[in-house]
């Protein structure tokens, strides 16, 4: 993700669901630096390039992007599950910033995901995809959380 690790009611609530899901897997926060360039174009740009490279040779990528594919909760658990019975071992969600993600960026995911048709804070966004995770976990482990 872009930007630094959001404090207060935000960074509570991305902690509280990362944490519930490394109860079944391992999860990993990578932040890239914001771009500190004025031009909306050449920002974009700059945090892609760095989102890319932050990314990995291996694995599923899923880019959140509000042009993306909707899917329910039940709908997104079960992508996730089919690719871990495909035997994927690791699967990399990318949140950018403000900006967006570019075309190349959205050509290296597997997935792009939109969470809502709706604008959201960009640090919202965070909390809002964790605990969809938690759900999706929760719902390929049969746990009540989900109903």
């Amino acid at each position: 993700m872009v930007g630094r690790t959001e404090r207060g009611f935000v960074g509570e609530g991305v902690a509280f669901y990362l944490q519930r899901v490394g109860v079944w897997s391992t999860v990993k926060e990578v932040v890239v630096p914001r771009s500190g360039n004025a031009d909306i174009g050449v920002q974009r740009m700059e945090e892609n390039k760095a989102l890319l490279k932050a990314l990995g040779e291996e694995g599923r990528v899923v880019a959140l992007d509000e042009a993306g594919k909707s899917l329910d909760s039940r709908a997104f658990a079960a992508q996730l599950g089919r690719w871990r019975d495909q035997g994927t071992r690791e699967v990399t969600f990318v949140i950018g910033g403000a900006y967006g993600l570019t075309d190349e960026l959205r050509a290296r995911a597997d997935l792009v995901l939109s969470l809502s048709p709706m604008t959201f804070p960009h640090q919202l966004v965070r909390l809002l995809f964790a605990e969809q995770l938690y759900r999706a976990h929760a719902i390929l482990k049969g746990s009540g959380y989900h109903h």
